[in-house]
């Protein structure tokens, strides 16, 4: 008995000790660890055919963090696809094989996840996705910085959805991994159904290069017989790539319109009699037309090649289509003085070419500093010019050989045309046909025939030649007549009555006998000045 009683002893104080151990270790461990591992639930999906019929909250959490629209399966599959290479297709086995076990890849800043897919029958799959490195343990997140990043988290991915351009990402096999909401979108409005994983690729973007800058390339998606203009670029990251598209078409639509106007205006200036030479800022040739080729003479291959101003200048000396100078000082220093008129304002220079020919050289700026030359070949328009200049005093010489002499009065009374002869009678004229009778009359007798040359000078209307006679500045006779001209101009001849040169006329008339000439003054016949 004693036996018994010492082993009975033993026994419940080693139960006493457990207990008390137990009870100090329960009360010793923090509550906010055993609510937290109540809290640690997994990630499982429960799905008949392609529907969710009971999920755990993470797992719902989930599902309504990948968004979309259509069947439970299918948008599970798109985040599924991007983590687990193999689990697509290994999963279109899970009815024969039972059960599917996938690790996937490493991600970034998390450890690989693991994929468990049992088939329990009747038509019920069982999907249960954890963490490896997270199973029985639990983590505690402080309450502000997890609030914090999800606030991130929702702004960075709101951004991407909302932003017009097209983002996604490429792995090692060029296949689109993950794209943002635009880019989902146009795949919807190209697929005929839903999308599949992996995702369609709409746009060939260019390649990244190890070391070298961000490439871009401008490509174009048609959609339903309309083209969509994006500029690419493309950004290596590990063994993946981003990509984003931005929308150009209004950039396109510019530069088709610039290219338009630029053909048309070549074609204009192509058409253009004027040769034609723009240089920019730095005086580097720029844009010419065929006429610049034809008129200069200059090598199509030396225009070509961009040449400078000067160079041009030195061009066109050699091929003696500019002036000769003196010296080549002073033909350098001309040429910069033309260069300096010609960029500052509108400038015009003729250039008689040692050839016989004639050029007009003008010279405009433009903006930015830019300066164009104009060649206009004027050897005509200056031999026309010539001709009409020696016609014009050819006739001023045969109308200074008249012995009469003659005037010729606008329609506004100004005095357009006189000839000698009426120079050395009533001196040099000047002003209007009033101010030219009122210096008349103080030179010469007033009289009847005076009166009656004022009238018809005066007379606004055309009508039959008028003629009569009056006395001279210095007494002699005149007779005169006054014929009117097209577009209202009148014309005055004064002859001498006695036919004798008006110069040498000497016949002074004063007093009675100016009075007893004045009948056979108003009975001189017309005939004066009709011949």
């Amino acid at each position: 008995m004693t036996v018994i009683c010492g082993i009975l002893s033993v026994l419940l104080a080693v139960g006493v000790i457990r207990l008390w151990d137990g009870w100090r270790s329960g009360r010793g461990r923090p509550p906010s660890a055993n609510a937290l591992e109540g809290r640690i639930q997994p990630t499982v999906f429960l799905f008949r055919q392609e529907r969710v019929v009971d999920a755990t909250p993470p797992a719902r959490a989930l599902l309504d963090r990948i968004g979309g629209s259509g069947d439970d399966w299918p948008r599970l599959m798109k985040w599924v696809g991007p983590r687990f290479p193999d689990a697509l297709d290994r999963l279109s086995q899970l009815a024969r094989i039972g059960r599917v076990e996938v690790t996937g890849e490493q991600g970034h800043g998390s450890a690989a996840l693991r994929l468990v897919a049992e088939d329990l029958g009747e038509q019920l799959w069982r999907l249960t996705i954890t963490d490896p490195a997270a199973e029985h343990s639990g983590i505690i997140v402080d309450s502000m910085s997890l609030q914090a990043m999800e606030e991130e988290l929702h702004l960075l991915r709101g951004a991407l959805d909302q932003t017009p351009m097209l983002v996604w990402r490429l792995d090692a096999e060029e296949q689109v991994t993950w794209a943002n909401a635009a880019y989902l979108r146009r795949a919807e409005a190209r697929s005929e159904g839903a999308l599949g994983w992996p995702l369609p690729r709409l746009l060939d973007a260019p390649k990244p290069v190890p070391g070298a800058a961000a490439q871009t390339r401008r490509a174009a998606l048609e959609d339903h017989g309309i083209v969509s203009w994006y500029d690419c670029h493309s950004h290596g990251i590990g063994d993946e790539v981003m990509m984003f598209a931005l929308p150009a078409d209004a950039a396109v639509r510019a530069e088709r319109s610039l290219r338009e106007f630029v053909q048309t205006l070549t074609k204009t200036f192509a058409d253009l009699p004027i040769g034609l030479a723009i240089f920019d800022q730095h005086r580097n040739l720029q844009l010419f037309n065929p006429a610049l080729i034809d008129l200069t003479g200059l090598p199509t291959g030396f225009l070509t090649a961009r040449p400078t101003l000067f160079d041009f200048l030195d061009q066109l000396r050699e091929q003696r289509m500019v002036p000769e100078p003196k010296d080549y000082r002073s033909w350098r220093h001309h040429m910069a003085s033309l260069e300096n008129a010609a960029a500052t304002g509108h400038h015009v220079e003729t250039w008689s070419l040692p050839g016989g020919q004639t050029y007009r050289v003008t010279g405009r700026p433009h903006p930015d500093g830019a300066v164009a030359f104009l060649f206009e070949n004027i050897t005509s328009e200056m031999s026309l010019t010539r001709k009409f200049r020696a016609e014009l005093l050819l006739g001023a010489h045969v109308l200074d050989g008249l012995e009469d002499a003659l005037a010729v009065f606008a329609s506004t009374g100004q005095l357009v045309l006189s000839n000698n002869a009426y120079r050395l009678l009533w001196g040099t004229p000047a002003g209007t046909m009033a101010e030219i009778i009122a210096g008349w009359e103080g030179a010469t007798a007033v009289g009847p025939g005076f009166a009656a040359l004022r009238e018809a000078l005066l007379d606004a209307e055309a009508g039959e030649p008028a003629s009569g006679a009056m006395a001279g500045p210095q007494g002699q006779l005149l007779g005169w007549t006054v014929t009117s001209l097209s577009g209202g101009r009148k014309m005055l001849r004064f002859r001498a009555a006695s036919g004798q040169p008006l110069a040498s006329t000497t016949a002074i008339m004063t007093g009675a006998d100016r009075d007893e000439a004045l009948p056979a003054l108003r009975a001189l016949p017309s005939a004066i000045g009709a011949d």
